[in-house]
Order: C-alpha cells, then sequence, then structure tokens
C-alpha cells in the first residue's frame, strides 16, 4: 500500500476547512476558492502584475501577466494554465503557482482565465488558450517578450490544455514552442486504468470526479478521440518540443501522467517523467510549507527555464 507523504496534510487539512464541496458548479466554486485562497502566498512587492484581455470576436479571455523585477526584455515567457477540472478556477486561484513560475524560471507568465464547463464545454478552453497563446505571440514587442522563446505549462486539467496547445502549435505551424511542463496532467485516459482504481477514493481527487469533469468537458462524445479533447488518444505525437510530464503517486490520474510521458517517448520526442512519491493530485500549493513539495515545484522550473535558455535569440 502507498504512504501518503506527511506534508500532504497540508492540502487534505485546507480541503477540509474550505467546508462542504456541495453539487452545483457555484457551490463548488465557492469551496474552490476557499481551498485555493488558504494556500496561496502574494507574489514578491516588486513583481509587476496586471490584467489584459485577449479579444476573441464574441468575448474576451481574461489573462494576468506576471513580469519580475530586472528581468530583461524582450523576456522569454511562459503561457499558465490552471487546473480545476475545466470546471473550477480562475486567475486568483492559482495566482501563486503563476507567479513562482515568473519568479523562478525568469520569464513572463501570462495566466489564461478560459472559459469553464459546464456553461462552456469542449472545445471553449481549448479556443480560448490558443488564442492567448497566438496573442502572446502578435503582441510580444508591445509586451516585451520573445516570441521565438515560449513555453507552456499547466496543471491537471491545465496539463490536458499544454498538452494540447503542443499539439496544435506543431499542427498548424503558427509558432513553435520551447518546451511544455504539464503536471498531474488529465490526459484523457481511459478511466479503467490502475491509478483510477487503486486511488478511486482519494485523498483528495476521486475517480468519480474524475468522471464528472470529463462528462461535463465532452458531454457529447466521452470516449471521443479527438486528441484537441484527449491528447493521450492522439495518433501521431511525433516532432513536439521538449515535454516534462509530472505525476503525483497517488492519485487517480496518476497514469494520465505515465502513459501519455510513454507514448511521448515511443515517438522519438525528449520527454522527462517525474512522479512525486506519496504526493497526492495539487501538490505544488504546499510548496510553502512543504521543503519536498518545493523541490518538486523546482524541478519544474528549472525544466522551463533550461528550455527557455536552450532557444536563446543569437544577436
Amino acid at each position: 500500500m502507498t504512504t501518503m507523504h506527511p506534508d500532504m496534510t497540508i492540502l487534505t487539512d485546507a480541503r477540509d476547512a474550505a467546508g462542504p464541496k456541495g453539487d452545483t458548479a457555484e457551490e463548488q466554486r465557492r469551496f474552490w476558492t476557499a481551498y485555493t485562497a488558504a494556500l496561496n502566498e502574494p507574489a514578491p512587492a516588486n513583481m509587476e502584475v496586471w490584467d489584459e484581455a485577449v479579444p476573441m470576436g464574441d468575448h474576451a479571455v481574461p489573462v494576468r501577466l506576471y513580469r519580475p523585477a530586472g528581468l530583461e526584455s524582450p523576456a522569454p515567457a511562459v503561457m499558465y494554465m490552471h487546473g480545476g477540472g475545466f470546471m473550477l478556477g480562475d486567475l486568483d486561484s492559482s495566482d501563486a503557482v503563476a507567479w513562482g513560475f515568473a519568479q523562478q524560471v525568469g520569464a513572463v507568465v501570462v495566466s489564461v482565465d478560459y472559459r469553464l464547463t459546464p456553461e462552456h464545454p469542449y472545445p471553449a478552453a481549448v479556443d480560448d488558450c490558443w488564442a492567448t497563446l497566438l496573442w502572446m505571440q502578435q503582441e510580444a514587442e508591445r509586451l516585451g517578450i520573445d516570441s521565438l522563446r515560449i513555453a507552456v505549462a499547466g496543471d491537471s486539467a491545465g496539463g490536458n490544455l499544454g498538452a494540447v496547445m503542443a499539439l496544435k502549435a506543431r499542427d498548424t505551424g503558427a509558432l513553435s514552442l520551447c518546451g511544455a511542463a504539464i503536471i498531474y496532467p488529465g490526459t484523457g485516459l481511459d478511466q479503467n486504468r490502475p491509478s483510477y482504481r487503486e486511488f478511486a477514493d482519494g485523498p483528495g481527487l476521486t475517480t468519480a470526479g474524475t468522471v464528472k469533469y470529463r462528462d461535463l468537458y465532452i458531454p457529447h462524445d466521452r470516449d471521443t478521440n479527438d486528441p484537441y479533447a484527449r491528447p493521450v488518444m492522439a495518433k501521431n505525437l511525433s516532432n513536439l518540443p521538449p515535454f516534462w510530464v509530472h505525476s503525483a503517486g497517488i492519485d487517480p490520474i496518476r497514469d494520465d501522467g505515465r502513459v501519455f510521458a510513454a507514448k511521448l517517448a515511443e515517438s522519438g520526442n525528449n520527454v522527462t517523467y517525474r512522479e512525486a512519491d506519496g504526493m497526492i493530485h495539487g501538490f505544488m500549493r504546499a510548496r510553502f510549507r512543504s521543503a519536498d513539495a518545493a523541490h518538486e515545484y523546482d524541478l519544474i522550473c528549472r525544466f522551463l527555464q533550461e528550455c527557455l535558455s536552450a532557444n536563446t535569440r543569437s544577436t
């Protein structure tokens, strides 16, 4: 039996303190706001943080930008996509994850407030993130970022979106990403794999929760083979940027990361797979009070930093 890392009580205690999760999307969002607020820390006082909106015709995508003090210009950039099962989360809920990437990677981070289910099922989130990625490229000079040094990062549902962004960038040729870091990603694996059975009741994320989130995200065809909805189903995973795939050892969707990383490797990509032993879904949120969780987070930042440094524009 797998033993939970003692520091993961930071997360389970915060969940307990956030009160009942509720059944409706509104109730669950209130719970998520309370849970994440208890774990967040403010950005450094000297970091520049501001909000913008990415125009998309019938709506605009809210984004939050983070620029560390003293950063060069044009600077490398990371587009960050938060987790929350495609139903929960906003610019505030994963604020500390986003500003931490900016600070430790030494990059401008653009955090995306993509549309959520059940109001906006697939492909709304994909469309919003893709539009934001193209916007970063188009607005690079104004934003002070290097359009040749852009990476993507996301956790949980955001990990799915990060993988999809890499696929779309390759398929369209619209831009070349330096790297993709996907953390405890839900890549769309069939929910009968061992981790879904072994950790069906959590702690934290449950298998029943993953089923609900998936049914709301792709309500009309949950078994679709569309790689932009379920990137693990992609028939062609070749010619992708370097990937960092980071699973939690105790997590129903652990195998989503394992299988996707293996497929990336089999397709000839540069991929690093890491499993946070004894840690649960959401372990990045524990980094302020756990040295071991902070170490896992540091490794992600180091990967992103190396990807963006490797593609430094020659002058």
